[in-house]
């Protein structure tokens, strides 16, 4: 990190700014309830972001230097913003082309409602863990459980914890996972040796997570919800001709994701194919969309699919639940998220160019004389990070950058790091509201982060887990002969080439 300051900041400079995001935060939570997130939280992030500025120039530091550090924030951000909007458009593309009813449909005739909760997290656990990416798993097969969830008469915010905790359980261990690769490169780990360690807090984690998930279930099985989904289901049948086709698209971005194609492509050419299929099997829909009758067919089918795109769908069935389930979608509708993400990456990287995040680092680490206290603190420094940098990717780069040579001085194995990294970064990204993640898990899903949170319980059962195996000593491995030593890595390279993944 570097930071021209003539002075290094105290830890009350540390938290300073934190303290003051935090009551504004909740201020506005307070002033505007749920309606914060629409303007009030970035506002409150603008603000503690000034904060931070004033004491680095306080400090010794000059206005270009930190300026410098906004702009490369919101730089590194951009992968994110990118996916964020092509999300958008494939919500928008598949509610046209038939994709996601059809989804809708099959899942509410194959899903018992009493199961249906852990049997959405166990899918979108497979498909995270297949195609490596917690953002495309919410994206494509969790807006679709969402949308069952809902036609079912199931509780929304349930439903979004289930798909989340599948999805990030997947994202830890996938191979093929962004940051699964990349804690172990930031801690000298060797990949599947990290994947077989992580394994002993992450599948337990899961089995608890299914059990709560079926215990709410059972619980709250209705008649009524059973009588709602299949009557939901009747009727999407009638409008909308559901297919074993329409399922295409999905099984495109599944290839393309499971090949390693990056991921704003990938999902790009899924809406683009979407709208194909729209035009060809539901062109009335698409020149319905269009809205202007003095346009001639081609002209409206053009119209129609381009409206997807940036303004999602609006279905007009004449059913009003049956409407509410299937409109949404478009890049429009993640506007307000894109925005929350840059003013997050303003705060974040004033914090980290000055100073205060590293100091606020070193100071959990001056209580860490132990390797269970040690394991601990990294546990607190990643979910800090991702609390101050709302960025998933600062949580596994900065601790790891930090504590890789405390590690090796103590004898420790660099698995304890990664698996540290990844307890307390990873699964706690979609936790905090402003975050990268947890934006895009709210803006997709259609669910407010503070909605949801009780119910993420793989992400929740995960990281406390994670504390009680650091208490008692469960699997801290000295460090073996082969392991080397401790090599440090920057922070920015790692972070800005994984921007677009997830």
């Amino acid at each position: 990190m570097s930071v021209s300051a003539t002075r290094a900041p105290s830890l009350l400079q540390a938290l300073t700014p934190l303290l003051f995001l935090v009551a504004l935060l909740v201020l506005g939570i307070v002033l505007f309830a749920d309606d914060a997130v629409y303007g009030a939280s970035q506002i409150a992030l603008l603000l503690a972001s000034g904060v931070a500025a004033l004491v680095g120039l306080r400090n010794g530091m000059r206005w270009k230097e930190i300026e410098d550090a906004m702009v490369q924030g919101v730089a590194h951000s951009v992968g994110a913003i990118l996916i964020l909007l092509s999300v958008g458009a494939l919500i928008g593309s598949w509610l046209l082309s038939g994709t996601v009813p059809t989804l809708i449909v099959y899942g509410m005739k194959l899903l018992h409602p009493a199961y249906f909760y852990p049997a959405a997290c166990l899918v979108c656990a497979v498909t995270s863990l297949v195609i490596g990416s917690s953002w495309t798993t919410a994206g494509t097969v969790g807006v679709a459980l969402v949308g069952i969830a809902q036609g079912m008469d199931m509780s929304l915010p349930i439903t979004a914890g289930a798909v989340i905790s599948g999805a990030y359980f997947g994202d830890k261990l996938s191979p093929l996972s962004d940051t699964t690769i990349l804690a172990p490169a930031v801690s000298g780990s060797e990949l599947f040796s990290h994947i077989r360690n992580m394994a002993w807090t992450t599948l337990p984690s899961l089995l608890i997570a299914l059990g709560m998930f079926t215990t709410v279930g059972l619980l709250g099985q209705t008649p009524a919800g059973e009588a709602t989904s299949a009557g939901m289901a009747a009727t999407l049948e009638a409008q909308f001709n559901p297919a074993w086709y329409l399922l295409l698209p999905m099984v495109l971005v599944f290839t393309l994701a499971f090949r390693r194609f990056p991921a704003y492509p990938t999902i790009l050419v899924g809406a683009l194919v979407g709208l194909v299929f729209a035009v060809l099997f539901n062109p009335d829909r698409v020149v319905a969309l269009a809205g202007n009758e003095a346009l001639s067919r081609p002209l409206a089918l053009v119209a129609g699919a381009w409206t997807a795109l940036f303004n999602g769908y609006q279905a007009q069935t004449g059913n009003a639940a049956v409407d509410e389930l299937l409109s949404g979608g478009g890049m429009s509708n993640m506007l307000n998220t894109v925005w929350l993400v840059i003013c997050a990456m303003c705060f974040g990287s004033v914090m980290e160019r000055t100073g205060l995040l590293e100091r606020m680092v070193r100071g959990v680490l001056g209580w860490a004389t132990t390797a269970r206290s040690l394991i601990a603190a990294t546990l607190v420094t990643a979910f800090g990070t991702n609390v101050v940098t709302a960025d998933q990717y600062m949580s596994l780069v900065l601790p790891g950058k930090l504590y890789q040579s405390e590690y090796a001085r103590r004898g420790l194995s660099p698995l304890n790091l990664s698996r540290a990294l990844e307890d307390g970064g990873t699964i706690t990204s979609p936790l905090v509201p402003w975050n990268t993640c947890a934006a895009f898990m709210a803006a997709t899903l259609g669910v407010a982060t503070l909605d949801y949170l009780p119910f993420v319980f793989f992400n929740l059962v995960n990281f406390a887990l994670a504390f009680l195996a650091a208490a008692v000593g469960f699997r801290i491995l000295p460090r073996q002969p082969d392991e080397g030593p401790a090599t440090a890595s920057t922070p920015g390279a790692p972070v800005a080439g994984a921007a677009s993944g997830h």
